[in-house]
């Protein structure tokens, strides 16, 4: 990279080369003019050369090497050496401080040799680390460099808002998010304790446990990132309207509160709610204008797609998305669904039940203003007909703030800051669509109820009457009003004034009046405690389902991608409400494919039942295996009972089939479900219009995805139709292995002794790690212990079994004494120190980072007995893989253990066990079991016991068939056992060489025969 005439590379190359015979001098040079010629929009009078005085404690003057904006560069020659970096540190974090207080603004500091750079943030008077980069001299990252600079000094202007962009300036990975976050966790673990802050805190908590189950860790950290996350959003509102967040008469506080959308006549948009307690905390403010100023560089008015979906795709991880059930859909998808269901779109009211960041509603909020331009509709008139058209809710907090911002953006700035531009309330809202329970729903039968805190005397509970819920718009300013005169307009701890103005001036229904008035003094009382900031807020929102149930304002048409929360990431009180819901539906589909369940299809009929029309339209996005899977065959009848009311019938459209269209957009393969509110049902067909097509990137605009698209006519089976139901008798005598995770805890290798030994009886050991542990296990530190030879046992996993053949078995912490299995509350635990030690350190790790406290780590590894029932170990067993693309199975006759990511059972002799090892190994079966297999992301996932709907027969010895089969497996044994394997490859491939050696032979070819015939 060449700029001007300077060679970038060389520059970086030359930085990057810690040789022994340059001075710090030579790299303070090289700095300054990477600063200057590298993409950065620096310009030389921005690059100064200070002197510093420091604390007077210091006795010295001292200088800064580079400043640069608002941060401070320390160069040293070689940071490897010695004390240098120590040294460094402590020395650049003097100059930090003094360059904070004495501008009064947040500075950051980078020390660098030209090869290392590291940037810190300053937490007290002590530095820490909060991004790295580093750069090798033989290949220099100049881009990565010149965008990580960026990144902290924020200087470049006009950047593009393309998802590329956002991801690389913005996204977790970046040195600004990483700076932004350190700051504002300083912040709230500073005030994590004030009422205000606490209150907030909680409500966030609880709103998202609702949402999303156990799948929610309730985590300050995930708190502090969605503040964050909903502050860029509410700074981005504000430059996409017209508004400069970063001038120097709009504070902090209006930023997050929305006083000057409110000045400006557009409502909904920003208000106060969990994440504003930023501005009631002291340097909130200055956090709040820093991070408007990095947000300024980006030219907001040239969005043309759902920016923010990417933003918060790149911050939140995708572990943490999958389980939450949250997955974002591509723009060019988006645009399809709503193409195809709103297909009059000045007449047809538009509901996205879960609208996420927003990209169904910008998508439907375009193609209204499209239609609005073509019938010349002026600006008034049609930002007025938009907002009682589309309609977006949520239940998550950061998705809400997202989605009102998205709709802005998809106004665009022009017709936001036209003369003409009404006013406005943008129609997204905070609300559980699918209202769970009344236990817990928000609302009875007759009016809206709010809990508010626990552990008072007084009523914690604030009730709306259902009346006064008619009018939307009415209820907001009531709430409004008795918000604010429960605290702006009254102090605290004054008398609780009437409300007979009130209720006049909202002709408010005697039998009401009461019910106001009581809701009025908790309000007070919760004033009077320092926590009434946010409950205006939190009613208003959670108001909009009633609202949008009744039946003159049910809508037209319904879009999106509801939340794909799996059954086992529920609460128990929502695994009994979502059975309750889908057995009353027709949906529940039996306990035994329980965990293969989610939220997604009750959401939808949910959706439909209320909120609606008859006659109107549906497209959501859902997971693959509702065209086919038997968990959702109940979903496909298109008839569904409900309780104390006439059934839902729906008439469904062909789907689309999209999972063979990659690369894959979700963890699991997707469909379309199109349809209709109708008086017939018309059960899901099994025609489909199959997607097909390789995408240069997931997330493109229709226009530039649709020529790598190709959509044909296809059909899908069902499962049920592929198992005709006779089955196979061996499915009682085969089950699952032990869910022996976490796997750090408890899975070992054997490590050198000390000097002395590890005494008799015991084995030293440690942790056996692997890079595919998810958080929070893969941060822990590893164990380490002397364990009791017994308990150190050894144990198969998938990994460990190949087509006829095994590789030596794991070894892993057992703690079974041959009539029990030992755990923390077991007296006998103590008879054995080593184990003792083991256990109770990871019971400890367990309990301290465990998602939810259904399970003790005992209850965890022996789940459904899947650990105590292997013993006593029989002397041989048949095993065979629970996924993968094509079926595996061995013979095992050693005493090992056998982990949940295999399946076994016992042979009666050698002969039986080899009879039934080659037909699991059969081609033939692997093609068989095609059709029932759940779909990963990019191959079929899952056999479990859907081997056993094959109608496999027992063992007959006198059957020759039998026989032969138990033959051909023994000299296929043989050939197994030839293969050589190549070490440091995966089993994957090692199971693919063998399989191949035994296809090329007259053995593998009759077995298939064998097989075929057997299974008719």
């Amino acid at each position: 990279m060449t700029t001007g005439t300077i060679d970038l590379d060389k520059l970086v190359r030359t930085l990057a080369n810690r040789n022994a015979t340059r001075t710090e001098a030579n790299v303070q040079s090289g700095l300054h003019a990477l600063l200057l010629a590298a993409p950065l929009s620096l310009e030389e009078e921005q690059l100064r050369d200070l002197d510093v005085v420091l604390e007077q404690q210091a006795g010295a003057r001292k200088r800064i090497d580079v400043e640069a904006g608002l941060c401070v560069f320390e160069v040293k020659r070689d940071l490897r050496k010695g004390n240098v970096r120590q040294d460094a540190e402590a020395q650049l974090a003097g100059y930090v401080a003094s360059r904070t207080q004495e501008m009064g603004q947040r500075y950051v500091g980078v020390l660098t040799d030209g090869a290392e750079w590291r940037l810190y943030h300053l937490k007290g008077s002590a530095l820490h680390l909060v991004s790295s980069f580093t750069v090798d001299p033989s290949k220099p990252d100049v881009e990565g460099l010149s965008v990580w600079l960026e990144g902290v000094l924020a200087t470049s202007a006009k950047i593009a808002p393309t998802p590329q962009e956002i991801t690389r300036r913005l996204g977790a990975d970046s040195p600004g998010h990483k700076l932004d976050f350190a700051e504002l966790y300083t912040l709230f673990a500073q005030h994590r304790d004030e009422p205000t802050v606490k209150l907030k805190r909680e409500l966030w908590a609880r709103l998202l446990t609702t949402a999303f189950g156990t799948g929610f860790i309730d985590r300050d950290e995930l708190f502090v990132e969605h503040t964050l996350l909903v502050a860029i959003a509410e700074v981005i509102a504000h430059a996409v309207s017209g508004l400069d967040p970063t001038a120097q008469d709009v504070s902090a506080a209006s930023l997050v509160t929305g006083e000057l959308f409110t000045e400006a006549q557009i409502r909904g948009v920003v208000d106060a709610d969990f994440f504003d307690w930023i501005v009631e905390v002291p340097e909130g403010d200055r956090f709040i204008k820093v991070l408007a100023r990095r947000l300024a560089r980006f030219t907001w008015r040239d969005v043309e797609h759902d920016v923010l979906k990417v933003l918060y795709e790149s911050v939140i991880d995708t572990a943490q998305r999958k389980q939450l059930g949250e997955y974002y859909t591509p723009d060019w998808l988006a645009d399809r669904i709503v193409d195809a269901a709103v297909t009059d779109p000045l007449n047809q009211r538009v509901l996205d039940p879960s609208c996420g960041s927003g990209t169904f509603l910008f998508h439907a909020i375009r193609r209204y203003l499209d239609a609005a331009d073509e019938a010349k509709l002026d600006n008034a008139t049609a930002l007025s007909g938009l907002t009682g058209h589309v309609f977006g809710m949520d239940i998550h907090p950061v998705a809400v703030t997202f989605a009102r911002v998205t709709y802005l953006l998809a106004i665009g700035p022009a017709r936001l800051q036209a003369e003409d531009r009404p006013s406005i309330s943008i129609p997204v809202y905070l609300g559980d669509s699918i209202q769970w329970g009344q236990e817990r729903t928000l609302f009875t039968s007759n009016a809206l109820v709010i809990p508010t805190l626990a552990g008072h005397l007084w009523s914690t509970e604030l009730r709306f009457p259902a009346r006064t819920l008619a009018d939307v718009g009415q209820f907001d300013r009531l709430v409004a009003e008795l918000s604010d005169l429960a605290s702006i307009r009254r102090a605290r701890g004054a008398p609780v004034p009437g409300l007979s103005a009130v209720f006049r001036r909202y002709a408010m229904h005697s039998d009401d009046q009461q019910v106001i008035t009581e809701t009025f003094k908790t309000l007070c009382r919760l004033h009077d405690d320092g926590h009434n900031h946010i409950w205006g807020y939190y009613v208003r929102n959670l108001a909009r389902p009633v609202w949008l149930t009744r039946s003159e304002n049910r809508v037209d048409v319904l879009i999106g991608n509801p939340p794909w929360l799996s059954y086992r990431f529920m609460t128990a009180a929502m695994q009994t409400e979502f059975r309750k819901l889908s057995e009353e539906r027709g949906l529940w589909a039996g306990a035994a494919v329980a965990t293969n369940q989610d939220l997604s299809t009750l959401f939808v009929l949910r959706s439909i039942e209320r909120y609606l029309r008859p006659g109107g339209r549906f497209g959501f996005v859902l997971p693959w295996s509702v065209l086919r899977g038997r968990q959702h065959a109940g979903y496909r009848k298109g008839r569904y009972a409900l309780f104390q009311s006439k059934d839902l019938t729906v008439s469904f459209d062909d789907a689309w089939d999209l999972h063979a269209v990659k690369p894959a957009f979700f963890p699991v393969p997707s469909c379309v479900i199109l349809g209709q509110n109708a008086n017939e049902p018309r059960a899901l067909p099994s025609s489909v219009e199959r997607w097909s097509g390789r995408l240069p990137q997931t997330n493109l605009r229709w226009e530039a995805a649709k020529k790598h698209i190709t959509r044909a006519g296809a059909s899908v089976q069902e499962a049920k139709d592929a198992t005709p139901g006779k089955g196979s008798a061996y499915e009682e005598r085969f089950a699952q292995g032990a869910t022996v995770v976490p796997r750090f805890l408890l899975v070992v290798e054997q490590r050198a002794a000390g000097p002395l030994g590890s005494g008799a009886g015991r084995v030293p050991v440690r942790s056996r790690r692997s890079p595919n542990e998810k958080a929070p296990w893969k941060s822990l530190a590893s164990l380490e212990g002397s364990v009791d030879r017994q308990f150190v046992r050894s144990m198969h996993l998938g990994e460990t079994v190949l087509p006829y053949r095994t590789l030596p078995p794991l070894k892993a912490i057992i703690p079974w004494d041959g009539k029990r299995l030992l755990h923390g509350r077991d007296e006998r635990l103590g008879l054995y120190p080593g184990l003792d030690d083991w256990w109770r350190h990871a019971e400890s790790l367990w309990e301290a980072h465990r998602s939810s406290e259904r399970l003790s780590l005992i209850e965890r590894v022996d789940y459904h007995r899947g650990l105590s029932n292997q013993f006593p170990i029989p002397p041989q067993r048949v095993v065979y893989s629970k996924s993968g693309m094509y079926l595996c199975a061995a013979i095992l006759r050693d005493n090992a253990v056998i982990d949940h990511k295999l399946y076994w059972g016992t042979a009666s002799s050698l002969e039986e066990a080899r009879y039934l090892e080659a037909i699991l190994n059969s081609h033939v079966v692997t093609e068989r079991l095609r059709p029932l297999q759940a779909r990963g992301e990019h191959n079929p996932r899952d056999y479990d016991k859907y081997v056993w709907h094959l109608p496999i027969p027992y063992y007959d010895p006198d059957d020759e068939r039998h026989a032969r089969l138990a033959k051909l497996a023994e000299e296929a044994e043989r050939i197994a056992a030839s293969v050589a394997l190549p070490t440091g490859k995966r089993f994957e491939t090692m199971r693919g060489l063998i399989r191949k050696a035994i296809a090329a032979t007259d053995t593998g070819r009759q077995i298939e025969e064998e097989v075929a015939a057997l299974l008719g």
